[in-house]
């Protein structure tokens, strides 16, 4: 298998010798229910799942249509349908993804524990079908059936082994080993993901992802920038289309945050052109922010913060429009969700991509 070209971009972006060949060809497999490229923006309507919160924290779900704005690029697009939803009349999965890559090994255990609490809380009756993934140095441990029985789901994280890393954390390669891993995982849930119905929440319990970025990394060549940018909107497409929302869960707690813990809010905004891409584009702190999850830390609180991000799916409204034209092929437009009532916050999606995919292939 040829160097990929995010593999090709870790190299510039660390100034190293060449990698090995171990991760998927991000842009160029194609995910089902995905635009192809050249199909008009225009002619798909784009759907938000929004969820809305009072400044106290609690949920708001009284609302109606006239109480949300929905705005692209500043500009206020007619909403084409609106409706207020529960699992009831929407599915939604959700996967506890156990990060055992970017997490210590010896606080993977306190997670695992963490997530057998929860899943053993009021007596292990889910309220949502729930699959657990583990991400270890050899891929996802995914699995593919969901339940509602969170006492045999915690029997089994139980019994599933959790190998020791080999990647030592001092190698100068660690940081580019641990993201080719985590993006061949997000990869994977998407293609995964993809014939699921309704929607799936992924809560990845993790310290997040390398950044790779900044001052102290070589500046990235003209090339490796496009091919960054083609693998962000590859991912911006492909979880916008198959209805997944990511919630980054930090297991670290406050008391042992980093310097640069909140460095990747410098990336959320998105990227409008290739110029401006960075590897920070593509971490799992971001995309959280952007498919409008949250990114937690957890106080030592794993259990409650689950259930904080579970929420969301009580109860939520779905909002479509039809997007304006796009002049040319990956253009980024802004959502912003504006509400009539004041003291109330909507997280959704941040912005989406015209004719994704549409950027020169790798050689």
């Amino acid at each position: 298998m040829a160097i990929t070209k995010f593999s090709r971009a870790l190299i510039v972006a660390l100034a190293a010798a060449p990698l090995a060949p171990s991760l998927l060809s991000l842009a160029q497999a194609p995910l089902p229910n995905v635009p192809p490229p050249g199909a008009s923006s225009s002619s798909r309507s784009i759907k938000l799942d929004v969820v809305v919160n009072a400044k106290s924290g609690g949920p708001v779900t009284n609302l109606g249509q006239r109480d949300f704005t929905i705005l692209v690029n500043k500009s206020p697009r007619p909403i084409t349908s609106f409706r207020v939803l529960t699992p009831h009349e929407e599915p939604v999965k959700v996967i506890i993804f156990i990060d055992a890559v970017n997490t210590p090994y010896e606080l993977v255990a306190a997670v695992r524990k963490a997530t057998e609490s929860f899943l053993k809380s009021n007596g292990g009756a889910l309220s949502h079908p729930t699959s657990i993934a583990i991400l270890t140095e050899n891929g996802v441990q995914l699995q593919n059936d969901f339940s509602i029985d969170g006492m045999a789901l915690s029997d089994d994280l139980e019994h599933r082994q959790i190998a020791l890393r080999q990647i030592a954390n001092a190698s100068q390669w660690s940081d580019s080993d641990r993201l080719k891993i985590c993006i061949s995982a997000l990869h994977q849930l998407a293609v995964f993901s993809s014939s699921l119905p309704g929607r799936k929440i992924v809560l990845w319990i993790s310290p997040g992802f390398p950044l790779i970025s900044g001052p102290l990394y070589a500046s990235l060549t003209q090339k490796a920038e496009r091919e960054i940018f083609g693998d962000v909107t590859y991912f911006s497409g492909a979880l916008r289309q198959n209805n997944i929302t990511f919630y980054d869960i930090n297991p670290f707690g406050t008391s042992q945050m980093m310097l640069s813990e909140n460095y990747y809010q410098n990336f959320v905004k998105g990227v409008t052109q290739p110029d401006d891409a960075q590897l920070a584009d593509l971490s799992i702190q971001v995309l959280s922010d952007q498919t409008g999850g949250l990114d937690l830390v957890s106080n030592n609180d794993i259990p409650g913060q689950i259930a904080r991000c579970l929420l969301d799916a009580d109860s939520w409204y779905e909002i479509a429009f039809d997007p304006p034209n796009a002049d040319k092929p990956n253009e980024y437009h802004r959502i912003e969700v504006k509400l009539a009532q004041p003291g109330l916050i909507a997280r959704t999606r941040t912005g989406y991509y015209s004719n994704p995919f549409a950027i020169e292939p790798a050689h």
